[in-house]
């Protein structure tokens, strides 16, 4: 499980990107780097990072699930994902 705080950390992150999103399309059109610079560094979308949705860890993440590869497994091993067969894992 990822820490509490490593999650808020995430969400914070998201909320900025959506609030400078359009400045920075703005800025970016118009080919002012100068002031792109200015804004916050956590406002880049490249800075947010995958997690799995349910425990939250960010490695072996599968971006076509949203989970960790841990939790996919334990998944389809439940049957809880469609067409997926437990070969030898």
């Amino acid at each position: 499980m990822a820490k509490e705080s490593m999650k808020a950390r995430e969400v914070n992150r998201a909320k900025l990107i959506a609030r400078y999103a359009e400045k920075r399309a703005r800025l970016k059109a118009e080919g002012n780097y100068e002031a792109l610079q200015d804004l916050p560094k956590n406002s880049c979308p490249v800075r947010i990072h995958n997690r799995c949705k349910i425990t939250g860890r960010p490695k072996g993440y599968m971006r076509q699930f949203g989970v960790s590869r841990i939790q996919f497994r334990e998944m389809a091993s439940q049957g809880l994902i469609p067409g997926v067969r437990k070969a030898s894992w």
